[in-house]
């Protein structure tokens, strides 16, 4: 991070998920003085970390992240563009604005990473899918794999069009997850049990499956496998959840399509 330390880097907007890049990279040891923000309506938590908050931008930051909403990109955009064109890596985490876009925006001669994280990296616990432009060589790859690591971890993409399948399965997955939870409640609560009692149970098991996925070296499948008796409560419900028509398979491969066209649309 010395680089970073001694050039700067630049966080235009500084969110939820602004806000857990920040926090990781002050743990990683960037020095607040070193981070300039730009957020027009700053949480007191960004207020007491001491970084340099709305007061113009260094020179030649060695890192500029955009991490405000897709929509707000048009109007954000024009505040970096005076660092194009330089030795400033530019890195993007909204949804739909392509490299193109960027790169006519801040300057084709602009090195230029997209980025899409999900949600649990406001718990660190992310996985983030990169992508760079023309002018992006291993060095800058490296340091936007170092950047995004403090929030969870980082893959990079073969070729952009493979960043709507990232946003259809990473990044908008972890609502599927919850909704999974809600699911299993709703159906807890048809067999008799009480509505508390079935949340606290569906959340304990998602939480606890995960964490067991996380922590084994085993395929999903092994996993599932192994919790599986022949003709027993689990393979009963299996037979109704692989269900090659109507079972959970195809749903998700629907659902994950119409998030990644979502996508595609978002970036015309």
């Amino acid at each position: 991070m010395h680089d970073i330390n001694a050039r700067g880097i630049v966080l235009l907007g500084c969110g939820k998920m602004g806000s857990a890049m920040l926090a990781g990279w002050l743990a990683q040891g960037i020095e607040p003085g070193a981070v300039h923000v730009i957020d027009p309506n700053p949480s007191d938590w960004l207020r007491s970390t001491g970084v340099q908050l709305n007061v113009g931008l260094p020179p030649a930051p060695a890192v500029a992240v955009l991490a405000v909403k897709p929509q707000m990109m048009g109007a954000a955009l024009p505040q970096l563009a005076a660092l194009g064109e330089g030795e400033t890596l530019f890195v993007s985490i909204a949804a739909g604005t392509t490299l193109a876009t960027l790169g006519t925006a801040l300057g084709e001669g602009s090195p230029i990473i997209r980025a899409m994280p999900n949600t649990p990296a406001a718990v660190g616990a992310g996985i983030s899918g990169i992508i760079g432009n023309a002018q992006v060589g291993p060095t800058h790859l490296e340091q936007a794999e170092r950047l995004l690591s403090a929030v969870g971890e980082v893959v990079t993409l073969d070729d952009e069009s493979q960043m709507d399948a990232v946003t259809g399965l990473s990044g908008s997955g972890p609502a599927y997850v919850f909704h999974m939870i809600e699911a299993m409640a709703q159906a807890g609560m048809a067999q008799g049990l009480s509505a508390d009692l079935a949340m606290q149970l569906a959340r304990a098991t998602v939480v606890g499956a995960a964490r067991l996925a996380d922590d084994s070296p085993d395929s999903a499948a092994t996993l599932r496998e192994n919790v599986t008796s022949p003709n027993g409560t689990t393979a009963a419900a299996l037979a109704v959840l692989m269900d090659d028509t109507n079972g959970l398979p195809p749903l998700m491969v629907r659902a994950i399509a119409a998030a990644a066209d979502r996508s595609r649309e978002l970036a015309q």
